[in-house]
């Protein structure tokens, strides 16, 4: 089988034929013959041709029409530009505003019934796993409650307790549990003894994430045989911890962010659950209010050691400072204001329910920060001292 060919003619060569037409002195057939296109093809070029004759008379006209149609094509481009950029600038906010909500408030985004996007993809786009939308959490008994409770309460009392000593101390008092579960309800809480403990050589460290070191060890002083920290101005050293708040129905995290000089609370959360967006959100809201301090310190929980909370960090130019494995006391400012939090505020309250629990703390936070007076700065209103350091440096 003989393969076919599709001949393609320049411009110049249609002219030569329509040109040679035109001038009537042979036939069409005899035209194809001798240039070997056929009959029809000739008279379409010739249709062209005489259609588009007046523009070779009038080539400011054509020139005119085409940057008329330029111009309209750049205008329209001009504002698919713009709503371009601005799609992506509204689109960059959204994707801000989803990572600072928890897994619970993603899952409940989830539309089964939208048709145009099905769920998997609203998973993806959402950064959470689809099973995450049929699971439910167990329900806690109020008994297992109570003992979480009271667990709290006598790691109030007693920080230096590990699982161990608070396994006999609730046995003491009558509850009914086992060593083991006692180390897993102090771990669902966030608990671990406040004692400094012998640091682990680094092949024995945790390599799941960086190890980065303690930096705040040149803070910390000796005097008559007491150990105790000072960091010398405002904004040097910030940290983040997460505390377990009791509830009448469960439990909800804080999580919060203080400043190591000042003790002043600069951002703080509640949470159903104790994931990386509740840590990564208190520390752009303390970013977008105060200037960045020159440390940060964390525990080396999974919800600080995680890439978004490291990313927000380095962006800012802070210095990344974790407690040696197992050394809550590395973290003690954070852990005292804890302290103080649940004796002054959640001990002494009967919240009927969350709202009322977030409204405690608002309050507390406030008068803590604003309107109480506390000993280890003179006396005075840590909030008062944190912005009197820039007044002064100003």
């Amino acid at each position: 089988m003989t393969k076919k060919y599709i001949k393609n003619f320049s411009a110049e060569y249609k002219t030569k034929v329509v040109l040679e037409l035109l001038e009537s002195e042979v036939t069409i057939s005899q035209l194809s013959k001798k240039y070997e296109v056929t009959p029809k093809t000739i008279q379409n070029w010739k249709k062209h041709f005489v259609n588009n004759a007046s523009m070779a008379f009038e080539p400011a006209k054509v020139v005119s029409e085409y940057k008329t149609e330029i111009d309209e094509l750049k205008a329209q481009n001009d504002e698919l530009a713009k709503a371009l950029g601005k799609a992506t600038v509204e689109r960059d906010w959204a994707l801000g505003k989803l990572k600072s909500l928890d897994i619970p408030n993603k899952r409940d985004l989830v539309d089964s019934k939208l048709k145009e996007l099905s769920m998997a993809r609203q998973c993806e786009l959402l950064k959470i796993n689809r099973s995450m939308l049929y699971y439910q959490p167990k329900i806690i008994s109020l008994y297992n409650k109570k003992i979480m409770d009271r667990i709290d309460e006598i790691y109030t009392d007693n920080p230096e307790y590990g699982y161990r000593f608070m396994h006999k101390s609730l046995l003491e008092e009558g509850f009914s549990i086992g060593r083991d579960r006692t180390l897993k309800y102090m771990s669902i809480m966030g608990i671990e003894a406040l004692y400094p403990k012998k640091k682990k050589s680094i092949s024995m460290q945790n390599k799941a994430h960086k190890i980065y070191p303690y930096l705040l060890e040149p803070y910390w002083q000796t005097t008559n045989g007491i150990r105790s920290v000072y960091i010398p101005k405002s904004n040097e050293v910030w940290s983040g911890d997460i505390t377990y708040i009791r509830t009448p129905s469960g439990f909800m995290y804080m999580a919060a962010v203080i400043d190591w000089h000042s003790k002043a609370i600069l951002s703080y959360k509640l949470s159903n659950s104790m994931d990386s967006s509740l840590v990564t959100s208190i520390l752009e809201d303390a970013l977008s209010k105060y200037p960045a301090p020159l440390i940060f310190n964390s525990d080396q929980g999974s919800q600080y050691t995680g890439s978004e909370h490291i990313r927000i960090l380095e962006k800012n130019g802070i210095q990344i400072s974790m407690n040696g494995k197992g050394r809550s006391i590395d973290n003690i400012i954070m852990e005292r204001f804890f302290r103080t939090l649940k004796y002054n505020c959640i001990f002494i309250n009967e919240f009927k329910n969350i709202a009322e629990l977030k409204e405690g703390i608002n309050n507390y936070v406030d008068k803590y920060n604003n309107r109480r007076f506390h000993s280890s700065i003179g006396y005075k209103k840590p909030m008062d001292v944190y912005l009197n350091a820039f007044k002064n440096a100003a």
